[in-house]
């Protein structure tokens, strides 16, 4: 970061990644066992799977405070340069054993490459129209590129499934305008309205051969967000947001499982709108009713409900209407802390509502565990603190203390497939030292 003058801020970061991820497992379908093959006496051969990763990047911005009448006005610019490389070797087969292994036998069935580029500029602007009014515009222009090519699989013959050998880039403008009207000194009403766009994902690109069909005619996803809300503090123990908001999506991308239930169709399922509130409360009752300087008590919760659903229906199944996948309706986070001098303590229960896996909104599991319904579920976590001095802190907490079962997704590929289950009880200490 390097200041110009005393209005004026410049700040660049570059930065890259040089990374690999090594897997071996047993990676078949949730109803088959990993257990010992009878013509073998050994079990089965782990999958082994080689990914390699070359990014890096550069973003550089500069801000400029300057003079309206009385009021100070702030600019922001800046640019962002991006080029990455995935190199991804899969389905070898590997070894017997339960070592990490990752000699295999023969060739990888799967050798693809995936590029992406990435160039994108923007500009925007605090006017403060009083001390209340501020009113935030701004203006984003985006290039991509991204390519994948290379093979993704074998049929039953041995014949090379080649991945669609594509190279696509598209360029296009974003806009966006925020504004702040604060009541008091400390609390605010805010409004937000932006656009934006998904482009295709990679992993959209190469689906399990055996679980997932990717649609050959994919297209990015557009939308737009508008957001209204209340937020701000009242004096010094409690603190609050609370807002709602309206999302809409066309041509999202989703997962339609097919008539059969053999297969998923990865598609744009069509346009989906969701809509909800947004709330977090935070109340210290020692701050409200006592002068003590020793102790601290906190009271804390949060709640979201969203309402998200399909607008239209897909040519292969009727979605309009349906729950959008992974979109639970409630969600509710709350707890307590205590603190004395330098100890804290936190416990919290945290409840995710019911949701589904697929835009048809299918209910019983399939076989694999591929699709249907995720239940809902809620956990407790208890976390510690003791600070022995400023530079020294010991941290521990145990994750999930009722050891409650169960899971949060579904896939069909990798690490799946079937239900991901979550971890159950889990231990953590940790000690930190500034200096």
């Amino acid at each position: 970061q390097y200041e110009i003058n005393e209005h004026t801020r410049w700040n660049t970061k570059v930065f890259g990644t040089i990374g690999n991820r090594n897997s071996v497992g047993f990676l078949q379908s949730i109803n088959i066992k990993d257990s010992i093959n009878l013509a073998t006496n050994q079990f089965n051969n782990r999958i082994v799977n080689l990914d390699k990763y070359r990014n890096y990047g550069i973003e550089s911005r500069i801000i400029s405070d300057y003079a309206i009448g009385k009021f100070k006005n702030t600019v922001a610019g800046g640019i962002r340069l991006y080029k990455g490389n995935t190199d991804r070797l899969a389905d070898g087969i590997g070894s017997t054993g339960s070592n990490y292994d990752i000699t295999i036998k023969g060739t990888y069935p799967k050798d693809v490459s995936f590029a992406s580029s990435n160039a994108a500029g923007f500009i925007e602007n605090i006017f403060k129209f009083s001390d209340k009014f501020y009113l935030i515009p701004g203006i984003r222009y985006e290039w991509l590129e991204g390519s994948a090519a290379g093979k993704n699989g074998l049929t039953t013959n041995g014949t090379v499934i080649n991945l669609q050998n594509i190279t696509r880039s598209r360029s296009f403008l974003l806009a966006g305008v925020g504004s702040e009207y604060h009541v008091t000194k400390a609390t605010e009403f805010y409004a937000n309205f932006s656009q934006a766009y998904r482009p295709i994902q990679f992993a959209n690109l190469q689906a399990p051969p055996t679980t997932d069909v990717v649609d050959p005619d994919l297209k990015d996803a557009k939308g737009y967000n508008f957001d209204i809300g209340y937020r701000g503090k009242v004096k010094n123990y409690i603190q609050f947001d609370i807002s709602g908001f309206y999302l809409k999506y066309n041509n999202r991308v989703g997962t339609i499982t097919s008539t059969n239930g053999n297969y998923r169709l990865i598609t744009n399922v069509g346009a989906s709108i969701s809509q909800g509130i947004e709330s977090y409360i935070e109340f210290n009752p020692i701050r409200a009713f006592t002068n003590s300087q020793t102790t601290d008590v906190i009271l804390f919760s949060s709640y979201a409900y969203t309402n998200a659903t399909y607008s239209s229906d897909h040519k292969d199944a009727n979605t309009k209407g349906k729950k959008v996948e992974n979109a639970p309706t409630d969600i509710f986070r709350g707890g307590i802390s205590y603190g004395y001098k330098n100890f804290l303590i936190t416990a919290q229960l945290s409840f995710v509502g019911a949701s589904f896996s697929d835009a048809n909104n299918t209910i019983a599991a399939s076989a694999n565990g591929n699709t249907g319904r995720i239940p809902s579920y809620s956990i407790t976590d208890l976390t510690g603190s003791y600070k022995f001095s400023k530079m020294l802190q010991l941290k521990a907490g145990i994750n999930n203390l009722l050891d409650k079962r169960y899971f949060t997704r579904r896939a069909g590929g990798y690490p799946g497939p079937g239900a991901l289950p979550a971890d159950g009880r889990s231990l953590f200490i940790s000690i930190g030292a500034k200096l």
